[in-house]
């Protein structure tokens, strides 16, 4: 079955490893060695398929200093096929339109499925919501990519945060399906209350529309270091204070962050909604610190428990 079809079924849960490619400029044999070691960690798990980012400068999203320098990184589409390749596991590969122009946009488009053989897609706009001229949406881009003669499975990403401080997110994402979202992956969690409310507003708005839901897929990822627990606030991910202090005040912060994050996947999965919607879960690491890139993996294997408890529970 492949991770086109199984994101697109009506059950089950999708597990997904994210990953961001090297920097931009790296030579051809760090590139391959980087994906290689990648395949190498992610051998022994049951993964569906992987994540690939496209990152872009923040920078305008908040005044607050970024803890670590932007470096662009090399195309998420040859790092996606390259994935591929050495493991024979497909990716959502994420792209950023907020600088593209229609006509770029539908090259880039053709070039897509002609040179890298990519199905899905994810699309991210402008990383700030300072009205700043740009020559397509985000809407457009999406009504361009659903009519493409290539065929292409979109996604999008859904952010709980958002949920409940005048903005309905759960709206947002019955809108996006609307032009042409068939998927959705969370940003990072960390706070399952601000998710539990998305996903139970999302369900009940599917079911008060009659419409199927799509799937959303939970993205998690450890941490163990102040830096990064800033890094990743920078981002805009939610994390209680308490949080930080268990995690941060703990003798071991990553096993610590590692039973944080399963036990918020617990909750998550303990309501009503999960007999509704499809889910699923990204396992990632937001920095480049070793320890916290294999404890991204043992992370995997700690959600993947909780999953097969809780699909356990639901066949009963």
């Amino acid at each position: 079955m492949s991770l086109a079809s199984k994101l697109l079924a009506r059950d089950g849960f999708v597990l997904m490893y994210g990953t961001t490619p090297p920097r931009s400029g790296s030579p051809a044999e760090l590139i391959r060695g980087a994906a290689e070691k990648l395949a190498e960690r992610v051998r022994p798990l049951p993964l569906d398929g992987f994540v690939v980012y496209d990152l872009q400068d923040e920078s305008a999203r908040t005044s607050a200093p970024r803890p670590f320098p932007f470096a662009p990184t090399v195309d998420s589409r040859g790092y996606a096929k390259l994935l591929d390749e050495l493991t024979g596991r497909s990716a959502v590969c994420y792209k950023c339109i907020a600088r593209m122009t229609h006509a770029e946009w539908r090259e880039w488009l053709g070039d897509t499925r002609r040179d890298y053989g990519l199905e899905l897609l994810t699309l991210v706009g402008r990383p700030s919501s300072q009205k700043i001229p740009y020559a397509m949406t985000l809407t457009q881009a999406y009504s361009i990519a659903a009519g493409h003669d290539s065929r292409f499975v979109l996604g999008g990403v859904a952010i709980a945060e958002r949920h409940g401080v005048g903005r309905d997110e759960s709206r947002r994402l019955h809108d996006k399906t609307d032009v042409g979202c068939r998927f959705f992956v969370s940003q990072t969690v960390y706070q399952p209350a601000a998710t539990i409310r998305m996903l139970s507003g999302y369900a009940a708005l599917c079911r008060k529309l009659g419409r199927a839901p799509a799937r959303i897929v939970l993205t998690f990822a450890p941490c163990g270091r102040a830096k990064t627990m800033d890094f990743m606030r920078w981002l805009g991910i939610a994390i209680p204070e308490e949080t930080e202090r268990a995690i941060l005040g703990s003798p071991a912060p990553l096993s610590k962050s590692i039973e944080i994050c399963s036990e918020n996947l617990r909750q998550i999965l303990d309501q009503d909604y999960v007999h509704e919607l499809p889910l699923g879960v990204n396992t990632e690491s937001v920095s480049i610190n070793k320890e916290e890139i294999d404890a991204s993996v043992d992370l995997f294997q700690a959600l993947k428990d909780v999953l097969d408890r809780r699909e356990q529970a639901l066949r009963a």
